[in-house]
């Protein structure tokens, strides 16, 4: 369906392990329902007879798939789903102009439902950015979780090969901009990628006092 493309394609056998779901049925109204219209089951008991219009399960039916999804595109066989997404290009290009059309990842950025719509991450420039098509507006970021892409970008480290780091600099009359002014670069320490002498200073406690 139009502004479904994020989506990999969870396995019955998956949703049918009641480990999977684990705790959902706190977050899903209507959840036993709302499990049975997404395996076409028949119905355990009478609740569709006190449903009225069978639509109204539907965002439940919708939720709750979604929350199933987060938990299995960060399983083997669903970062693998992911990963040929990604290669295709089906998630789209980070719209960031240094990053050369690097190619984003769906992620939230949260793990509950109803936060937040799908945003995409950039593994080069590590940024978020929200979705060019308005089909992708009514998508909920829980459906991919805050973990997802950082998950699979140490899962598959081979593919992600880093632009040469390129940040914009403001100039006037072909004088650049000091950094000291209000009006000058603030992203440059941002976009910089430390180099190897440096890493061990990042480990180094924040907190200095003897």
């Amino acid at each position: 369906m139009p502004g479904h493309e994020y989506y990999a394609e969870v396995s019955d056998d998956f949703i049918e392990d009641s480990f999977n779901l684990t705790g959902l049925s706190a977050h899903v109204p209507l959840y036993q329902e709302a499990f049975e219209m997404i395996m076409d089951l028949e119905p355990e008991d009478d609740t569709y007879t006190r449903i009225p219009d069978l639509s109204i399960l539907e965002p439940h039916a919708e939720m709750l798939y979604g929350m199933i999804h987060q938990r299995y595109i960060t399983t083997r066989p669903g970062l693998l789903q992911m990963l040929k997404k990604y290669e295709a290009g089906e998630f789209g290009y980070c719209p960031r102009v240094y990053c050369e059309k690097y190619k984003v990842l769906p992620c939230g950025q949260h793990d509950l439902p109803k936060l937040g719509n799908v945003r995409l991450y950039c593994p080069n420039c590590k940024d978020i950015y929200t979705p060019t098509s308005s089909k992708f507006n009514n998508v909920d970021g829980a459906h991919f979780g805050s973990s997802f892409p950082h998950l699979f970008v140490q899962a598959f480290p081979d593919i992600f090969i880093p632009e040469i780091p390129n940040v914009y600099t403001a100039k006037i009359f072909g004088f650049r901009v000091h950094a000291h002014s209000p009006y000058g670069p603030r992203m440059q320490w941002l976009r910089s990628v430390p180099s190897s002498s440096l890493t061990p200073l990042l480990n180094l406690p924040t907190d200095t006092h003897s």
